[in-house]
């Protein structure tokens, strides 16, 4: 019988399942061309199960559900949150691109949405290698459906088929991983598994061989070298609205089942799965600082800038451990958790100009089509200017303390090679200030190419207008958010 924690453990889920399907039943009788009700209705429930995650959160307590297949703790109740709020965000950023291009002749890509934070949700709340397989995969497919939205546009229907071939062969790799600490260990619970690694009964090479695989799936879905094949493909060819909903909240989603296999499941492995991720965020580093320097489209620059930013996201969760010693492990994985939430913050307001720059048989893909965008807008310019100050790092932007936090956790290791490590990130983060400062330049010194005012509906105005006044408030005032990372992370370690 399952018992009521169980429940209790999952009731967001519950509500947010339940609201989709309702959602999509309402959808058939909207004939708005905008699908304003589904829109409000979608919106509503997104801000319903931010509360409760919010308020599962500051309660912070840890519940185990279903014979320890799902857990509820204050590090996913709070990446729920977030996540829900960066969905919301980008249905509001994104409704105006999508009506424009057909996109909304039906619901579809309210309940996708939905359907692909469900999954995120699955994956962080996942106790159990299986429970964390089907949330991944209800994420991707409903990824794969999205990017392919737009049916009538040849580019993004080659983006998902590419999308969906890399995307299984990573599924694959994953399964398999698992498949192999599951034979290794006998348990598909990551707890027992954690127990029966930390006897030292099971073959170490058995053990890091699946590990490999394991290390291979997560690289894909963080977006890493060399499994980022499919990064600037995608960004680029999906439409904007599209990539926007699987380049931010998803990343708040592979860095929990990061933090649930790697740490919880196979600490007493930190020693060689830290050397892959150093393997792993050095390349990320070198390829998505340099190839972004060659690229003349704002999507495919942002996704090798995406590349790095995962890089250092790496860097914090690699230097957790040092010569055995768990006593900065909290300081490392949650200076990565702040990373990762402020990326995508600064995401969403990154992509919410470029969308709002965008109009009908128009993109805005192009750098160049920023040009004189101060004269045409300065409060877009601004906001743009700061997200592309805080992605390169500059202070006093939310993105130099991300990178401060990150470089502090290598640094206070003591450990040469982590000291080595955070001195090549910072020359990799000069490398790549250039092409984010190419974007200030063509905004502010640039002559307009075109005369076309900027205007945009009061809710994406505002919304964008908050967006981009956090990504400079966090970095003047972090010590909230850092705070409360490190509590998440705390608490959810200490169970």
């Amino acid at each position: 019988m399952i018992d009521k924690l169980s429940w209790i453990a999952v009731y967001p889920e519950i509500v947010l399942l339940a609201m989709a399907c309702v959602i999509a039943l309402v959808d058939l009788t909207v004939t708005s061309p905008r699908r304003t009700a589904t829109y409000v209705l979608t919106l509503l429930t997104l801000a319903v199960v931010a509360t409760l995650e919010a308020l599962y959160a500051v309660g912070g307590q840890t519940i185990y559900g279903f014979g320890n297949m799902t857990v509820s703790d204050p590090m996913s109740s709070w990446l729920k949150c977030f996540a829900s709020v960066a969905m919301m965000v980008t249905l509001v950023y994104g409704r105006p691109y999508s009506a424009d291009r057909g996109m909304m002749r039906g619901g579809e890509i309210f309940t996708l949405g939905m359907f692909s934070l469900l999954g995120m949700f699955v994956m962080m709340s996942g106790n159990n290698f299986l429970v964390i397989y089907m949330g991944l995969e209800l994420l991707t497919l409903s990824s794969y459906a999205l990017v392919a939205l737009r049916r009538d546009n040849a580019t993004a229907s080659e983006a998902a088929m590419k999308y969906f071939v890399l995307g299984a062969l990573a599924s694959g790799f994953l399964l398999y991983g698992l498949s192999m600490m599951y034979g290794a260990t006998g348990s598909l619970d990551i707890g027992q598994v954690f127990k029966a690694i930390n006897t030292g009964n099971v073959k170490h090479q058995v053990l890091v061989f699946g590990l490999v695989f394991i290390v291979a799936g997560l690289g894909f879905k963080l977006g890493v070298v060399p499994f980022h094949m499919w990064v600037p493909d995608v960004y680029q060819g999906a439409p904007t609205s599209i990539t926007l909903m699987i380049g931010g909240a998803p990343k708040l989603a592979a860095f929990a089942i990061t933090i649930r296999l790697l740490v919880e499941g196979m600490l007493p492995l930190a020693l060689d799965w830290q050397q892959m991720l150093a393997v792993l965020s050095v390349g990320s580093l070198i390829v998505g600082n340099f190839a972004a320097i060659a690229q003349t489209n704002l999507k495919r620059m942002l996704a090798y800038s995406t590349i790095s930013q995962m890089g250092f996201v790496l860097i914090g969760l690699l230097s957790g451990i040092v010569n055995g010693n768990t006593l900065s492990a909290a300081t490392a994985y949650s200076a990565s958790m702040f990373y990762v939430i402020t990326y995508v913050i600064t995401t969403l307001a990154t992509f919410g100009v470029i969308l709002l720059l965008a109009r009908e048989g128009f993109e805005s893909e192009e750098i160049t089509d920023l040009a004189g965008l101060n004269q045409r807008s300065p409060l877009y310019a601004a906001i743009m200017a700061i997200c592309m100050f805080s992605l390169a790092g500059v202070p006093p932007m939310v993105g130099f303390y991300a990178k401060l936090s990150v470089l502090q956790s290598l640094v206070s290791s003591g450990h040469m090679p982590s000291i080595a490590l955070a001195v090549f990130a910072v020359m990799m983060s000069l490398i790549g200030a250039f092409y984010y400062l190419r974007v200030v330049k063509v905004m502010y010194f640039d002559e307009p190419i075109t005369s076309t005012t900027v205007s945009a509906a009061a809710d994406v105005r505002t919304v964008l207008t908050v967006n981009g006044a956090l990504v400079l408030l966090l970095g003047i005032f972090p010590g909230g958010l850092m705070s409360l990372c490190a509590d998440a992370i705390l608490k959810t370690l200490s169970t």
